[in-house]
């Protein structure tokens, strides 16, 4: 059973740099063919996907947060993270990571994590 557990501050100000690791357990994040992803939903909005890791290590972002955002991994924690700079208000919302897979889609979620932007 694979687990995935989102870690990192619950509260940024703005125009700072969010940062949230993802530890996954049960499974490794360099398993062929799978994205470990990043999505948020912010208060009374749809899910967004943000960007995601393939097991090979290439990043592959949101258009709409390309610029802004980074994620990374390590391999030897079998963790990825998420960077989010030039943080806003707008920016508050749950933050979930997940595994996905190109045919069936995210199947283990993280339980998600709030973080909100506010000085």
């Amino acid at each position: 059973q694979v687990q995935l557990q989102e870690s990192g501050p619950g509260l940024v100000k703005p125009s700072q740099t969010l940062s949230l690791t993802c530890t996954v357990s049960g499974g490794s994040i360099t398993t062929n063919y799978y994205y470990w992803s990043w999505i948020r939903q912010p208060p009374g909005k749809h899910l967004e996907w943000m960007g995601a890791i393939f097991y090979t290590g290439s990043t592959y972002y949101s258009p709409s947060l390309k610029s802004r955002t980074s994620i990374s991994r390590d391999t030897s924690k079998n963790q990825f993270t998420l960077q989010l700079t030039s943080v806003t208000p707008e920016d508050t919302a749950v933050y979930y990571c997940a595994r996905d897979h190109e045919l069936v889609g995210c199947d283990y979620w993280g339980q998600g994590t709030q973080v909100t932007v506010s000085s």
